[in-house]
């Protein structure tokens, strides 16, 4: 029987070169460690793994370029791209926006993997994760963002947001060792 929860790991491969990416680089590497357990955790139950990803505007590359390339720099990006690399299996997407929806196969693909839940985890959690967030609770999917999986370049950013998701969206904002069912 196919899962009805899918997980989507989104903007976790980022070079975090621009104003404010090394505030965000720790951070970013302790949710990534947090949602590689969950992860694996959710492959041993069958949950399939999604990356929706920023392809920084190159339009003629490809997401496994994109991990190639981030995991050959030094520091966070490099530890959290090989810590996260795609397995046999594993689905990715490239989103030219904020959100993981917006002109991409993300629709279809959930529809054609049965998913009626999502758990979100990635970077930022006050932008790419609320807006896939809306999208997502606006396609009625039901929602798992958990608090210890997604970052923003502020503790009170990420702190407001997961208020926010909880209120707006009806997401569950257990952190991942919790059951892994929406409320």
């Amino acid at each position: 029987m196919a899962s009805t929860r899918a997980l989507l790991l989104i903007d976790f491969f980022n070079p975090m070169d621009f104003e404010g990416g090394s505030r965000l680089a720790k951070p970013a590497l302790e949710a990534a460690k947090r949602t590689a357990a969950l992860k694996a955790r959710l492959r041993r139950a069958k949950v399939p793994a999604i990356y929706a990803n920023d392809n920084f505007g190159r339009w003629a590359s490809e997401f496994s370029t994109l991990v190639q390339a981030c995991a050959r720099l030094r520091g966070a990006p490099g530890e959290i791209a090989r810590l996260l690399a795609p397995q046999p299996g594993d689905s990715s997407i490239l989103k030219p926006r904020h959100s993981a929806f917006y002109d991409t196969p993300l629709e279809f693909l959930l529809d054609e993997l049965g998913a009626k839940t999502l758990i979100l985890t990635g970077v930022a959690a006050d932008s790419c994760i609320m807006i896939t967030a809306h999208d997502a609770h606006v396609r009625q999917f039901k929602l798992w963002v958990p608090g210890d999986c997604v970052v923003s370049q502020r503790p009170e950013y990420t702190r407001d947001t997961l208020a926010h998701l909880r209120r707006a969206t009806h997401a569950s904002t257990a952190p991942s060792t919790a059951s892994m069912r929406p409320r």
